[in-house]
C-alpha cells in the first residue's frame, strides 16, 4: 500500500476516535479510542500490519521529536514542578513498583492459562 492510502488508515481511525468520543457521555480520549480500534482491527484480521507498516516506522523513528513540545513546557513550568517536588517523587516511586508488580503477576497469570501448548485452556 502506499504511503498516502496508510496516512488514511490512520487519519481515519483518528477521526473516528474523535467523533466516538464526542458521542460518549464521559470524558475518554480520543487517543485512546484510536489506538482500542486499532487493535480490535488488527487482531480481527481486518487490517493486516502490512497496511500501515511504513507510516508506522516512520512515526517510531522520529518519536523524539514529538516529545519535544511536552519537554519544553515542562522546562517553562520548571519552577511550579520543583515546588511540588516531594510529592511527585513519592508518588513515582510508590506506584512504578506497583505497576510493574501487577504487571509481571498478569503474565505470570497468563503464561499459566495459556498451557504448554500456547492455546488457552477451555
Amino acid at each position: 500500500m502506499n504511503i498516502m492510502g496508510e496516512l488514511t488508515i490512520i487519519f481515519g481511525l483518528c477521526l473516528v476516535s474523535e467523533g466516538i468520543s464526542a458521542l460518549i457521555p464521559v470524558a475518554f480520549p480520543a487517543s485512546v479510542i484510536a489506538l482500542l480500534l486499532l487493535s480490535l482491527l488488527l487482531f480481527a484480521k481486518v487490517l493486516k500490519p502490512e497496511h500501515i507498516r511504513r507510516f508506522s516506522a516512520f512515526l517510531v523513528a522520529n518519536m523524539a521529536f514529538f516529545f519535544l513540545p511536552s519537554c519544553v513546557e515542562v522546562i517553562k513550568h520548571a519552577p511550579a514542578i520543583l515546588g511540588q517536588l516531594v510529592p511527585f517523587l513519592l508518588i513515582s516511586f510508590l506506584t512504578v513498583p506497583l505497576v510493574y508488580c501487577v504487571t509481571a503477576w498478569v503474565v505470570q497469570l497468563l503464561i499459566r492459562r495459556m498451557g504448554k501448548g500456547g492455546e488457552p485452556h477451555a
